[in-house]
């Protein structure tokens, strides 16, 4: 003899989720992960491209998760590359119409596809340390250091003043 006891159609639909638990969650939710860094894992030298110009830092994320927002910053990084991927990083300060202030000093980088990323390998006379580039785009470039410190930069536009 036939159950009549389960024939809402909602309910049916709804019950199978009794068999849903933690367990099969973990699994599941772990599934879903790994499928999306296989699936959106972006080719490193599609990132060179954007690399170039006038950056200013946005919010900084330290490897313990602290986080800091940067509203209003005095310097910004200049980057500049040539064919060979070849150039510099320097600090500038930002004037009045495309002006820019600076000194002399600069440090040296070169950029080279490893593994899978695109890294950053800085070199001044004091100093050598490589950091790597999690994204580039027109607008916003966003890289890791040795320490786990993400740095998120923001493309930097000039303040114009029409003196008319």
């Amino acid at each position: 003899m036939e159950s009549y006891k389960n024939h809402n159609p909602i309910e049916n639909q709804v019950f199978p989720l009794r068999y849903f638990n933690a367990s099969s969650a973990k699994y599941l939710l772990s599934v879903v992960f790994v499928l999306g860094l296989l699936g959106c894992s972006k080719n490193p030298e599609t990132y060179i491209q954007h690399i170039e110009g006038y950056w200013e830092i946005e919010k900084v994320t330290l490897s313990n998760g602290f986080e800091k927002d940067y509203k209003f910053n005095e310097t910004l990084d200049y980057i500049s590359l040539d064919d060979s991927l070849k150039g510099f990083r320097k600090k500038m300060k930002p004037g009045i119409n495309d002006t820019y202030f600076t000194s002399d000093d600069a440090e040296a980088i070169l950029l080279k596809i490893e593994n899978n990323n695109l890294n950053i390998y800085y070199t001044t006379p004091y100093a050598t340390w490589k950091e790597t580039i999690l994204d580039a785009t027109p607008t916003h470039l966003s890289i890791i250091n040795e320490n786990k410190d993400v740095y998120l930069y923001k493309r930097y536009t000039p303040i114009n003043l029409s003196l008319d």
